[in-house]
């Protein structure tokens, strides 16, 4: 039997939050998401961030910094949990979104570029409640900090998207948290190359398919169908166990107050978690749902059938300068592969 719970895996600017208005998480009757639909572990995230933390190699972070982070982990989760005690005692599905790297070991990212080993994966993993069992073990596609055991409790989904359309966009996006003061200059290398990837997205894919049988295997969705096939997003919300007569591709254009539209993420009547979220402030809002934003339905017109990107790159150098475009350039190729291969295995009809 498939969990009863689903852990929506995407990566910034997959069109993961269209996604979740499309699915009308808030009128689905089974199910319960938080204010934002998911964005539990964000401020893990940045706090291995902070400080170009995860550049280090691991016998050069402190007791301090490992306990920070790690106790930030502690948090995330155990709001995580309240959220799926709650939904078990009202007989729901608890769907929860979060960004791949998002969930893994700061560990993982030294790993890839100074080839250390795991010993210091520990410092950073937070205590799992022991209702999921004594047995706490890291399959080698596993590079989140979350056991074999803890994961299997979840239903995995992805969300994949071309890199040479999101990592420009993510990359625009992150000048203006920039320029916004809402991340620092000296934290952008790191968010930059940690999320300007796929390698964490086929992992935590490969584990899954590893790790759970037919019926809960994992489900992965392309957003170039989110926008242009909407039969395929049906198939794919009957498949994880929502109700598909709820889905809604058109909506009501929302006002906005003093320029930021408000709730443009699922949002759940009573909640407060906007504090635990830096990202959920007004102009931050603003910067990563600008195409969401005013929005009356899905903008066909944001997702080209065809893509050369030889062509967009020469785009990305009158944009960004020679500098900055052979970054984004040197991370679409080289996630091209891993975009393939997962886009070969996406829901179809």
């Amino acid at each position: 039997m498939a969990p009863r719970r689903l852990l929506l895996v995407s990566y910034p600017r997959t069109a993961s939050n269209l996604l979740l208005k499309i699915l009308a998480l808030l009128d689905q009757p089974d199910v319960l998401t938080n204010d934002h639909g998911g964005y539990f572990f964000m401020n893990a995230f940045m706090a291995g961030a902070k400080d170009n933390r995860i550049y280090k190699p691991a016998d050069q972070w402190t007791t301090e910094e490992c306990d920070e982070v790690r106790n930030i982990f502690q948090e995330c989760l155990n709001d995580l949990e309240e959220y799926s005690t709650r939904a078990q005692q009202e007989n729901k599905m608890l769907v929860t979104k979060e960004h791949a790297f998002w969930l893994c070991n700061p560990m993982a990212f030294s790993r890839m570029i100074y080839g250390t080993n795991s010993s210091h994966d520990h410092l950073f993993r937070p205590q799992i409640p022991d209702t999921y069992g004594p047995s706490q073990t890291f399959s080698p596609n596993n590079e989140t900090v979350f056991s074999d055991e803890y994961l299997r409790t979840w239903r995995l989904a992805f969300i994949i998207r071309h890199p040479a359309l999101v990592f420009p966009s993510f990359y625009r996006a992150m000048l203006k948290m920039v320029a916004t003061n809402i991340i620092q200059k000296d934290e952008l290398r790191g968010i930059l190359e940690t999320n300007m990837s796929l390698r964490w997205t086929r992992l935590l894919y490969d584990w899954g398919m590893e790790n759970h049988d037919l019926e809960s295997k994992p489900l992965l969705l392309d957003a170039h169908d989110v926008i242009h096939n909407p039969h395929i997003v049906t198939r794919f919300c009957r498949l994880a166990g929502m109700d598909s007569s709820k889905i809604k591709f058109e909506w009501e254009r929302k006002p906005s107050t003093n320029g930021v539209v408000q709730h443009e993420a699922p949002t759940e009547q009573g909640a407060t978690d906007e504090q635990r979220v830096p990202f959920v402030n007004g102009q931050a809002r603003e910067i990563m749902l600008s195409s969401l934003v005013g929005s009356s339905g899905v903008l066909k017109d944001k997702a080209p059938e065809t893509l050369d990107i030889a062509i967009e790159a020469s785009k990305w150098r009158k944009e960004f300068g020679e500098e900055s475009s052979l970054l984004v350039e040197k991370a679409v190729l080289a996630a091209m592969p891993d975009y393939e291969y997962l886009k070969a295995r996406r829901v179809t009809l």
